[in-house]
């Protein structure tokens, strides 16, 4: 590993290696004190943040490493000054370089353009990090991943991505119900699909709701990021018959909720799911810190 910028840049190997890693981390956090001794890490933020940025903050401190936001008062990345002088300016100082863009083009140029490993903290293509977090989740819930059947319901997005890859990398099923029009990225999907075919994973897709049935685990996110231009009315018209409540846990015969939030509840999902017994929100929050960590020490080891 140079980078992260994708799950889908990793082999199944990789992938592994990293889940395994982060376990062994979060089970054994004293010897892993000075994993990240005299290790600098800039983080570069163009959107508000309360897991990323907090998992990654005292993740770097538990490593004995030194952390640095960068929020964006000016606007975007590249407004100021270009993106390729963020770059190189910040290798001169730091060891590596974590972002959290709107543009994925925006973390593909820091890695161009530096020469320190660059961490995608969340693009509008991928969220990497919320991915490894899941799956370390699911690994600790089921052991086996590959034998994992995840339901992923609303929105198309970042995270969904994200999951698909990782998913197909470990050979897991994961079935995406979206409403039409709403479904990921086209070419997403093709990679995806060959990637399931590569190490016998399943993806499924589909507008159908009883596409539910028969799934370990039900994964959603909030509605409300489909566009700031659509009221929610409208937002609810389409996405309310695949709101996450108790009939569709049981329809699915699912375990456990995934939630990468923040959740609405009683919109995308009714509290008394968020906050039920089934639900891992809090150890994917946790999580992030782990698989972060798995990845910092990967990388600048």
């Amino acid at each position: 590993m140079q980078h992260l910028l994708s799950i889908k840049d990793l082999s199944q190997q990789a992938l592994l290696d990293l889940l395994a890693l982060a376990q062994t981390i979060k089970a054994n956090p004293a010897e892993y004190r000075n994993a990240l001794d005299g290790k600098s890490v800039v983080m570069l933020f163009e959107k508000p943040s309360l897991r990323t940025r907090v998992s990654f903050d005292i993740g770097i401190n538990k490593l004995g490493g030194h952390c640095l936001y960068l929020d964006q008062q000016n606007g975007a990345l590249g407004k100021r000054e270009p993106v390729s002088d963020f770059a190189a300016n910040i290798s001169c100082w730091a060891d590596a370089i974590v972002a959290r863009t709107f543009l994925h083009s925006t973390i593909e140029e820091l890695a161009e353009h530096g020469t320190v490993p660059v961490i995608n903290a969340l693009s509008d293509l991928y969220h990497p990090c919320q991915g490894l977090a899941d799956f370390l989740t699911l690994t600790e819930q089921y052991g086996d991943v590959s034998k994992v059947k995840l339901a992923y319901v609303g929105d198309g997005n970042n995270v969904t991505h994200s999951l698909m890859f990782g998913a197909a990398i470990l050979g897991a099923q994961l079935t995406v119900i979206c409403p039409p029009g709403h479904f990921p990225d086209g070419k997403v999907v093709c990679e995806a699909q060959e990637l399931a075919a590569k190490h016998g994973g399943k993806l499924i897709l589909s507008s159908d709701i009883a596409a539910i049935e028969d799934h370990d685990a039900i994964y959603t996110d909030t509605w409300i990021s489909m566009g700031d231009s659509a009221s929610m009315e409208e937002v609810e018209a389409k996405f309310k018959p695949y709101q996450v409540n108790a009939e569709l846990m049981q329809k699915a015969g699912a375990k456990h909720f995934m939630h990468c939030l923040p959740a609405y509840r009683e919109v995308e999902v009714t509290a008394e799911i968020v906050d039920g017994e089934g639900s891992l929100i809090l150890h994917q929050a946790e999580n992030r810190m782990h698989a972060q960590n798995a990845v910092l020490v990967t990388l600048l080891s």
